[in-house]
């Protein structure tokens, strides 16, 4: 595990916690570091929520199938960052969602009981790590209601527009590059790709954007 200090030292789950104290926490949490491949299911819908992760190399998606396979995107997460806090802090009996991997991926799960109840040792960092778990499950929070903002827009213009505007805020420039492909970007926006195809297309005719793959512009 010593091998993935520097990208663990990046995830704000370990925030303000002293390098010497990390290994022990890893001890501590009872962690476990598995490895998937591509296109593997790491959770999935319906299976106990007691557990969340840490992606360590690669990334995965957040999805949620309805009855009839149509598949949406509920987020996109890479090295450093957490997965499915959200439903091991609400203690849900059942995952609503699947996990699954985009790329060769190297996982660590961790038990959220033994992150939530301090142990025998009364480790000093415990309550730091408590802090820091509300402190992201809050920003994410924040991160679901802005989804929500685009995909209740009316129509797939809007829905674009709106989240383009959003990535070109977050990168503090007109020139930024977005984390999905076409077919990623319906699903995370819940349009047809077709038509939302044809929209960027329209967009692009009307001066409004140009792009080249991932790559936008807002023009």
């Amino acid at each position: 595990m010593k091998n993935y200090l520097e990208i663990l030292k990046t995830s704000e789950l370990f925030k303000d916690i002293e390098e010497s104290d990390l290994l022990s926490l890893l001890s501590c949490l009872g962690m476990k570091k598995i490895d998937f491949k591509k296109g593997e299911t790491v959770f999935f819908s319906g299976q106990s929520a007691d557990r969340f992760g840490i992606v360590l190399a690669g990334q995965i998606q957040i999805v949620q199938d309805d009855y009839y396979g149509n598949r949406s995107i509920l987020s996109q997460i890479g090295a450093g960052n957490l997965f499915g806090e959200s439903f091991a802090c609400a203690n849900v009996k059942t995952l609503p969602v699947s996990v699954i991997t985009t790329t060769e991926s190297e996982l660590l799960l961790i038990d959220y009981c033994k992150l939530a109840t301090p142990c025998a040792k009364a480790c000093t960092f415990h309550s730091k790590l408590i802090q820091n778990m509300l402190r992201i499950v809050s920003i994410k929070n924040i991160a679901l209601t802005q989804k929500i903002e685009f995909i209740s827009k009316r129509t797939t213009r809007e829905k674009l527009l709106a989240y383009l505007s959003a990535e070109a805020n977050k990168a503090k420039s007109n020139h930024f590059n977005i984390p999905f492909n076409r077919q990623e970007l319906a699903d995370y926006l819940s349009v047809e790709r077709s038509a939302m195809s044809a929209e960027l297309s329209k967009l692009r005719k009307d001066n409004v954007i140009s792009f080249q793959k991932n790559h936008f512009t807002l023009l």
